[in-house]
């Protein structure tokens, strides 16, 4: 086996960081979307934004567990590094391992985030289609 070394680990950084971005984004994005159809909700009830509401609030858990995720693989990255330069090389090897474990993970919610955001925009084209 290759000694891992501090630039290994180190590579992940800006991946995570980008995708630590684009979920930042998705929540405020959500944020504004939730705000919206409170407002709504308070003005009429409506089945539809209840439908609505649900569904954003199970997208809304889902990018909290994306981005729970993605940081403690970011956090096993600094630690696989602390322990190289401490010279732990077995450890760090798991480490790492787990952290990109942990980056898979990120990543398989985050597609199904995607596949309940796509579902629920074909419910509005169909609602659009049928008026």
């Amino acid at each position: 086996m290759e000694t891992l070394t501090l630039t290994t680990p180190a590579l992940l950084f800006s991946a995570i960081s980008l995708i630590m971005l684009a979920y930042t984004n998705r929540f405020l994005a959500y944020a504004a979307v939730i705000r919206n159809l409170h407002d709504k909700n308070l003005k009429q009830k409506d089945d539809k934004l209840i439908k609505q509401i649900k569904n954003i609030k199970q997208r809304l858990y889902l990018t909290r567990s994306m981005q729970i995720t993605g940081i403690t693989s970011l956090l096993c990255c600094v630690l696989t590094m602390f322990l190289i330069y401490i010279k732990q090389q077995t450890i760090a090897v798991y480490i790492f391992g787990l952290a990109l474990i942990l980056l898979i993970v990120s990543l398989a919610f985050l597609i199904k985030e995607i596949q309940i955001s796509v579902k629920a925009l074909e419910h509005h084209i169909s609602d659009m289609e049928n008026n």
